[in-house]
């Protein structure tokens, strides 16, 4: 099993900047992929960036691209998301993501977290 605490949401203008934090625990050993996801009021929860832990090689969202950056801490099984240039269109909870390696490949969910960007 794997807990995942989201931090760091808050309101911020258009423009503004935002870090979110993403502590992992449990069984992190088999954690080889974390992100974060974004899902807005009726829209469908979708993948905004993505690192592979291991090798650290990371994929983005074509909207958040040369703007948001990912990160990881492996001492503190942490992963962040540093959001530039927020946009508006920004505005939605993000939820950190971990998938596992084993058997089976597993993912697991945080808690979620608001980020809201007004105009």
């Amino acid at each position: 099993q794997v807990q995942l605490v989201e931090s760091g949401g808050g309101l911020v203008q258009a423009g503004g900047s935002l870090r979110l934090s993403c502590a992992a625990s449990g069984s992190i050993f088999s954690i080889n992929l974390m992100g974060w996801y974004r899902q807005a009021p009726g829209k469908q929860r979708e993948l905004v960036a993505r690192i592979f832990t291991g090798i650290g090689s990371t994929n983005f969202a074509d909207s958040v691209k040369g703007r948001f950056t990912i990160s990881r801490d492996n001492a503190k099984n942490t992963v962040y998301l540093q959001m530039n240039s927020l946009k508006p269109e920004d505005t939605a909870v993000y939820y950190c993501n971990a998938q596992t390696t084993g058997v089976a490949t597993k993912n697991y969910w945080g808690q979620g977290t608001q980020v809201t960007v007004s105009s």
